[in-house]
């Protein structure tokens, strides 16, 4: 039941649906993708059993986990989801959607990612769709993505690329309507 785990933190959720909202990031080392624009260290990580990380979250006001990563779903399973939802914590889970997703999950969030570019995630529906976008990149149909609550066009942050990033982002979604755009706060505003 061990889990190799990068970092815990308390933050407030950057981006997406849930933006703002306080939230406890259990971030779980490893991925099952190499995406040329991944800011996320997720490699090495500590071994943790389920009570250690309950007892690195307990001070945290907060009653919402964010699974993350990498690739959360290399390692979490229905038995520790059931085992922190009965320790009283509501669950999301950010994924590049390549993996079953549970449904003991409170939140889903699938950022598609992979080659081809945005290759069609395995799970039928989801609370979210998370797009990572950078100038030029192909956006696909709706319809050939999950169903879900929230579609989202995430500008890549790149240091000389951003600006343009975030203004591709704006002129699709003024043609593609059913998009929304989704900022990374926690990088505006100098969070972790």
């Amino acid at each position: 039941m061990n889990l190799n785990v990068k970092e815990i933190f308390y933050s407030l959720q950057g981006e997406g649906g849930r933006q703002g909202e306080a939230s406890i990031f259990i971030r779980l080392a490893g991925c099952n993708l190499k995406c040329n624009f991944c800011d996320t260290d997720f490699e090495g990580g500590t071994e943790m059993n389920p009570d250690q990380i309950l007892t690195a979250i307990r001070p945290f006001p907060c009653r919402w986990i964010i699974w993350t990563g990498g690739e959360p779903t290399l390692q979490l399973t229905d038995k520790h989801l059931l085992l922190f939802k009965q320790a009283g914590y509501r669950q999301a889970i950010e994924s590049n959607g390549h993996r079953p997703l549970s449904g003991l999950l409170d939140y889903t969030v699938i950022s598609p990612k992979g080659n081809p570019l945005y290759a069609k995630p395995i799970n039928a529906t989801a609370d979210e769709i998370r797009l990572p976008v950078q100038v030029g990149g192909t956006i696909p149909e709706i319809d050939l993505l999950p169903v879900a609550k929230h579609y989202f066009l995430s500008p890549i942050f790149d240091a000389d690329k951003t600006k343009a990033n975030i203004d591709f982002c704006v002129e699709t979604i003024k043609q593609h309507p059913q998009w929304r755009l989704s900022l990374q706060m926690h990088k505006l505003i100098g969070i972790e």
